[in-house]
Order: structure tokens, then sequence, then C-alpha cells
């Protein structure tokens, strides 16, 4: 296993990250502890979850995915060799997560409040990486407005300075280490980072956005915040929830899969993604790798990605994924992926 600075810290993370949504609707408790011991014993040391979790979210599963983290934390004694990062819900009406129904907003009673549940959860008394889930600030997100701008609403948006400094007040109790930004735009990575340069808190180590074949948006703007703000980017869907894998082509719908489940991937079901899948699962034929190591090797390889967030329903499909780590990205590898790129660009941003 490779290890990379959290950009502006004292802490190596792996350059897989486990992602943990499914954990508590598609994975049993059992399943989820499973997966924590293969993949730490793989040399994983870096777990990323949510409150909201698990996914799709639901009042009944809420904390399902913290609680399954907390319970392996204390049965295993090992939480000084785990770096672990969950994030707090941004703007919305998922009313559950907050006494009296309320929804969900980026100000201090509801950081407050949220960050005192996972603690609880997750049975710790820090948090590694606190990451705001999503900005206060209408925006679509997931996919759902493509890379079109749309003027937001701003009635009500809690300015970006007060959320710093509720994050301020947890770093500074101890309770957070680090803090993060997730679905996030390069406005507003310039905005926290002004924040911290005027003293409302402290700087953002990392951004955790989409990022994977179908979709390198993250090149166009965000990359270079990587690189001269050491703001590095934690990539979530590297396989694009599994499209990359082939298993969806041609309208398939697999038993117990995520999409066959909850038909939660319109981000996917794009125009033109099926013919850029179709050419990168060509490619993968081509060099007798798996579809899925070529998509998360690729990601990995990148060098403005701290961590590569991988998630699985299965072990099989953990231990491909962690296998993704003996594939190289050759010049030439990359070569044909860009080619591949320029004909089918971004078709699911």
């Amino acid at each position: 296993m490779e290890y990379r600075k959290l950009r502006n810290t004292d802490l190596s993370v792996s350059a897989i990250c486990l992602g943990s949504m499914t954990w508590g609707q598609q994975n049993s408790e059992a399943e989820g502890h499973a997966q924590l011991d293969y993949a730490l014993d793989c040399g994983v040391n870096f777990v990323d979850t949510a409150e909201i979790y698990s996914i799709p979210p639901r009042r009944e599963t809420q904390g399902a995915t913290e609680r399954i983290i907390g319970s392996w934390l204390a049965a295993r004694k090992n939480r000084d060799k785990v770096i672990i990062a969950t994030k707090v819900a941004g703007r919305g009406d998922a009313n559950w997560l907050r006494p009296g129904d309320a929804g969900t907003v980026l100000d201090a009673k509801n950081i407050g409040y949220a960050v005192e549940g996972s603690l609880k959860r997750l049975k710790t008394d820090y948090i590694d990486l606190y990451q705001l889930h999503w900005p206060d600030r209408s925006l679509p997100l997931w996919g759902a407005g493509g890379t079109t701008y749309r003027r937001p609403t701003r009635r009500g948006e809690v300015p970006i300075e007060e959320t710093l400094e509720a994050l301020a007040r947890l770093v500074e109790a101890g309770k957070v280490r680090h803090i993060g930004l997730s679905n996030e735009t390069p406005w507003g990575v310039a905005r926290f980072l002004r924040a911290a340069e005027l003293g409302h808190g402290p700087r953002v180590v990392s951004i955790q956005n989409a990022y994977n074949l179908v979709n390198r948006t993250f090149e166009m703007g965000l990359a270079e915040f990587a690189e001269r703000d050491h703001v590095g980017l934690l990539a979530y869907s590297p396989l694009a929830q599994g499209y990359l894998t082939g298993k969806y082509q041609g309208g398939a719908r697999p038993a117990g899969a995520r999409t066959t489940l909850f038909e939660r991937a319109q981000r996917y079901e794009k125009p033109e993604v099926e013919q850029a899948v179709d050419a990168y699962l060509n490619l993968a034929r081509d060099l007798g790798v798996d579809p899925a190591q070529l998509a998360i090797a690729f990601v990995t390889s990148r060098p403005f990605v701290t961590s590569n967030i991988i998630g699985a329903t299965t072990m099989e499909q953990l231990k491909t994924d962690l296998a993704s780590m003996e594939f190289r990205v050759t010049s030439e590898i990359e070569r044909r992926i860009d080619a591949i790129h320029a004909l089918h660009s971004n078709p699911a941003p």
C-alpha cells in the first residue's frame, strides 16, 4: 500500500480509502467488520463515512454506518491505527437528522449537534477529518445540473465565514483534528481558503468530489487548488457507481446491484455514457486487466489525488478493488485513456 500526506497535516493516509455507505442497508454489521478487517490487513488506514449514511438516506438507517464502524473500533481496540473521516450534512430537508424534525443547515448549532452524534456513534472522542458533505448554499448536486451554471438562491444562506468559525471551535476543543469539503466548487474552495486567511478558522485540507473516467471535471477548475493550495482530492465514485465495471451495459440490472435496488444512478444514465464505458471496457480487455482495476488505478495515479475512496458490497469486489494497487498506469496507457476521453469527454459530470 502507498501512503500520502493529507495535505498540510501530519497524517499519512493510504492511497486507497475504504468507503462505507452501503453498511447498514446492503451490508450487515458483520460484513462491514469483515471489510474493515481485510482492508486494514491490506494496509488501508483511512475510512470514510457520514452522519447521513447508509445510502440511500432514510430515517430508519441514518447513522447505521457510523455505528458499525464504532462497534468495530470498540471490539478491535485499534483507534490509533485508523484515520476516520466523516461528514456533516449540508443544507437540506432530511428532517430526521436534527431534533424537532428541522432541516439541516451549516451553522454552529447544527454542526455542533451533528459532531456530537457522530462521536457517540463512532465511539471515539475525536474525528481525524470532518467534512462538509455538501454546501449550505444552493447548488445543483450529484450531476443533477451537469455543467450548466444556474443563478443560486441566496435566501437564508449561512455565510462561509460563520461555518468556518463553528468548525474552528470544534478543532480548538479537540473534537476534530482537520476539516475538509465535499461536493464543492472552485468558488467555494477559494472562499473557504480566503476565510481562513482572514482568521475565521483553519484551512481546509481536502475536497471530496466525484472523479472517474467518465467524469473528470475536477481537472478543469479544482485540480489546481490541490497543487497550489494543498487541498488534495479524496476521489469518490471511481467506478462511476459500478458502471465502469460494465455490469450495467445494455440496460442490464444484476440482482442486488445498487442501481437495480435503488435507481439512483441517473448521473450515469446520460447520453454517451454507455459508449464511453464500452471504449474503456475494450481498453481493459486489450490490456488484460479487470476493468474495475483499470478505472480505480487511473484515479489513484492522478497527482492531485490524496486518496481514492472505494466501496464494495462483497468481499470479492473489495479484493478486486484493492488489487488495483498492483496495476500501473504507464504513459502509454494514459495516452490511450486520454484518446478515449477526447472522444467522450465527461459524459457524466
